[in-house]
């Protein structure tokens, strides 16, 4: 794969100040398909005064001309997109459908959105006496996880270009070169040298020092609750704003009116996606009593048919990780149903697709994020069960909830401890905020609301 050997520094590709070299390793066959820099705080220092330097300006940018750079961006990207897709099943290992409809094609439309948006958000309004003004809240530091790389990219810096802010990227090391080909759509773009900077690292190194940089105003992160909380610790040393989009165990709610084979069949493929590394992943599957039998032989049916359908986890500590989780479960007393840990081939990460029954809601696997391709299905006695296990664990980032009517499942949804609901299998909308409740994190992305996290606020009286 092409890769750069430098960071993407105020404009242009320059060597780093770091020796040391990340190899990044296709999950499917375990060989190292390129290097690039380890940068270091000395790296990160450079691309925040280069960041610091560009404020100025670029906040002053009319959003018009905010707007139009954004538009090139995405142009940009849209004309690299069967090279993102191939990029990310090489260093992700998603099968190349998936790279090529959500990989790289959610990421162009996110850029879009926020194209126009810059174009026509209102960024002062008037209140009474007062003319209030939303201004950038200056240099953004963005921290992104290697399971979803370009979105999550795009979702934290296409904002705050929109805003007027200027940003260092530190991607996650399993995935820099998807990282690498949006510096390159952002210099095709002709966005002024400094507004966005690059440094890939690793994350005790680069991210720690990106973190707790005094030129830093914001720091965006999306990961594990683990590592957010350290990140908001350090950031709440200097009183630094964090956004935070973390962890998630999400409820896929079946309601005894339901559908109940789609509500299922719908589930199961919503966990197998992306080989189950998805923070909003509906992990467990909550069936009324009367058919929880019923529900289990479908879901371990629809589980079988993936098979080889799905990619690799992204690197072999995952794999040993999401393994051990199943292991785990069935130690405590669930009965797997499709699966297991024994890995289903000789190279590569993978794990099999595994759905788990007669899970109880204290439970290892329903209380903990596997981040694989791992389903746990809990039985319940009455809605008021349901919500009590739905609303049980520390996270509350997504979910779901299927009705035979759409205001049943409404009413149960508007109960739920949790950041985003899909209705009866409602289709995910790249301008509706996202982010969760609990120790699912702090803020939202996505649309006008992941706008306002990089904004602040000032009025003036008259």
């Amino acid at each position: 794969m092409k890769a750069h050997d430098g960071i993407y520094l105020d404009g242009a590709w320059r060597p780093a100040a770091g020796r040391d070299v990340i190899e990044v390793v296709d999950p499917a066959d375990e060989q190292v398909i390129a290097r690039v820099p380890a940068g270091d705080a000395e790296d990160v220092d450079a691309a925040v005064r280069a960041a610091r330097a560009a404020l100025p300006a670029w906040a002053a940018t009319p959003p018009a001309e905010r707007a139009a750079r954004l538009t090139a961006l995405r142009d940009a990207l849209a004309s690299r997109k069967d090279e993102i897709a191939e990029t990310v099943t090489a260093e992700l290992g998603a099968p190349p459908a998936l790279a090529q409809a959500v990989h790289a094609g959610l990421p162009i439309a996110v850029a879009g959105s926020y194209a126009e948006l810059a174009a026509t958000h209102s960024f002062e309004e008037k209140v009474g006496n007062s003319t209030v003004l939303h201004e950038p809240i200056g240099v953004v530091a963005a921290i992104t996880p290697w399971n979803y790389p370009l979105h999550q990219i795009v979702a934290k810096v296409a904002p705050a270009l929109a805003a007027g802010c200027t940003v260092v990227l530190k991607p996650a090391e399993d995935t820099p070169l998807t990282a690498q080909l949006f510096a390159e759509a952002v210099h095709e773009a002709r966005v002024p040298a400094g507004v966005f900077n690059l440094v890939t690292g690793l994350g005790p190194v680069a991210g720690q020092a990106l973190a707790e940089h005094p030129g830093v105003d914001l720091v965006s992160f999306t990961g594990s609750t683990a590592v957010g909380r350290r990140i908001a610790a350090t950031a709440g040393a200097a009183i630094k704003k964090v956004a935070l989009e973390l962890g998630g165990k999400s409820a896929n709610v079946i309601l005894p009116s339901a559908d109940l084979a789609r509500a299922v069949n719908v589930g199961v493929a919503n966990v197998m996606s992306n080989s189950g590394q998805t923070c909003s992943a509906w992990t467990r599957m909550l069936v009324h009593r009367d058919r929880y039998e019923e529900a289990v032989e479908l879901a371990g049916a629809a589980a079988a048919k993936y098979g080889d359908r799905i990619g690799p986890l992204v690197n072999a500590k995952q794999q040993a990780r999401v393994r051990g989780y199943i292991e785990q479960g069935v130690a405590e007393g669930a009965r797997l149903v499709a699966g297991g840990p024994e890995s289903p081939r000789e190279r590569g990460y993978f794990v099999a697709p595994t759905v788990f029954a007669d899970v109880t809601p204290e439970m290892t696997v329903a209380q903990e994020e596997i981040f694989g391709p791992v389903l746990s299905i809990l039985r319940y006695e009455d809605e008021e069960d349901a919500l009590r296990i739905a609303n049980g664990t520390v996270y509350g980032l997504a979910g779901a909830v299927w009705a035979g009517e759409e205001a049943e499942a409404v009413a149960f949804a508007r109960r739920m401890d949790t950041g985003q609901v899909d209705i009866n299998g409602g289709r995910f909308n790249p301008l509706a905020p996202f982010g969760g409740y609990k120790q699912s994190g702090v803020g939202r992305e996505l649309g006008a609301h992941g706008l306002a996290e990089y904004l602040q606020t000032k009025s003036l009286q008259f």
